[in-house]
């Protein structure tokens, strides 16, 4: 017997902002109602599952797992940027995180850094506090501390209404729910994260959240960044990943129409069935291609090591610094120096043989205040944030 998906359409409510009338979106409950159809998705649920099952395992391998974690959450904070309308790259964030002056807008990049933050916060948060309401907000605040964001109600819910395209609520693609209706919508999402009772794999648990989420809309900016960090928060408290290193701001962004569709499919014919097919498509393609760079990253490194020990020029100095490059490919001198506490001479003759050897460049072509990158594992790391052309 078919499914009949429209009964778990939302409603609409009529609503009136300076007389204007308008209607604001209140979304079923979740979970869906008639019940997920799976069959057709188990295939595609298991090889998610044996996708992460490497990704998992593969960062075990790495020399330092933190130090693949901090690379790469840098990298989806831009992506997540991306998504946005930040036009910061890789290498910006990194520039400014080293003080130097970034080839974007300050407000870009400070804003990819405050992503930065409100992931690592969120991380380190959850390791004794559970994913809630209140956590989300305090996330938020992290994320919406920068110039941009300093209007927009960090760590606050909104109290207004607010709308998705178009120029107010009544040309609006979609608008969410009232403030009058936020609260209730936010509670029932909050219990739906707690509910033992639903039994449902956590890959589809997480992408039925980011749909509500990004249904409500509860704040007036942030919420598709904080939608997209709450996938890997919810992974990473299940166990499903010992280390929160998926990220499907990559996936997202490069099927970014394909994207908007589907979550506007679901509210508009209950489709919940397409977008988990979409998601779990997404959590393979991304798994994999992080597997990949893990493994393309220890081969690099075990190759640059092994090039370092038979050139005849392996210093403690110049290893000390290799090894500080792996874990900031991009950085000045004057960093360099403070970090691995050796003298000038000594860095810039260690700089040198790393030059030499092929292994690190000079990227500014000054005499002075120089900027060296770790390119070979810059390319590895930057696939994919190259900023969207609008």
């Amino acid at each position: 017997m078919s499914l009949d998906k429209k009964q778990r359409i939302g409603r609409y409510i009529n609503s009136s902002t300076a007389g204007e009338i308008y209607q604001t979106y209140l979304p079923s409950d979740l979970p869906p109602n008639p019940p997920l159809d799976l069959t057709e998705l188990y295939t595609l649920l298991d090889a998610a599952n044996i996708a992460l099952g490497r990704l998992d395992g593969m960062s075990m391998l790495l020399p330092d797992p933190s130090l693949f974690l901090y690379m790469y959450v840098r990298k989806e904070a831009v992506l997540s940027s991306q998504i946005e309308g930040t036009q910061s790259s890789l290498s910006d964030l990194l520039m400014f995180e080293n003080a130097e002056a970034p080839g974007v807008p300050v407000d870009d990049v400070t804003e990819v850094s405050c992503y930065v933050s409100a992931l690592n916060y969120g991380i380190e948060r959850l390791k004794s506090f559970p994913l809630s309401l209140r956590l989300i907000r305090e996330i938020h605040g992290k994320l919406m501390d920068n110039a941009r964001g300093g209007q927009k109600q960090p760590g606050e819910f909104r109290t207004s209404q607010n709308w998705i395209g178009g120029s107010r609520p009544g040309n609006a693609r979609f608008v969410p729910p009232s403030p009058e209706t936020l609260m209730v919508c936010l509670d029932k999402f909050e219990k739906f994260l707690h509910d033992d009772t639903v039994k449902l794999p956590t890959l589809i648990k997480a992408a039925l959240a980011h749909v509500q989420f990004e249904t409500i809309h509860p704040f007036l900016d942030g919420n598709g960044r904080l939608g997209r960090l709450l996938i890997t928060f919810m992974l990473y408290v299940d166990g499903t990943l010992k280390e929160p290193l998926l990220y499907l701001s990559l996936y997202f962004k490069a099927n970014r129409e394909a994207y908007y569709k589907h979550l506007q499919a679901v509210r508009e014919t209950g489709d919940w069935e397409s977008w988990i097919a979409f998601f779990l498509n997404g959590v393979i393609d991304t798994a994999n291609q992080a597997t990949d760079a893990a493994q393309r990253i220890i081969k690099l490194f075990n190759s640059d090591q092994a090039h370092i020990g038979a050139s005849g020029q392996s210093t403690a100095a110049a290893l000390r610094i290799y090894s500080y490059f792996q874990h900031h490919p991009l950085s000045n001198t004057a960093t360099i120096k403070k970090i691995t506490k050796l003298s000038t001479p000594t860095v810039m003759r260690g700089l040198s043989t790393l030059e030499s050897l092929g292994i690190i460049n000079e990227t500014t072509g000054k005499a002075r205040h120089k900027v060296f990158a770790y390119k070979h594992y810059l390319d590895i790391l930057s696939q994919g944030t190259e900023p969207l052309k609008y």
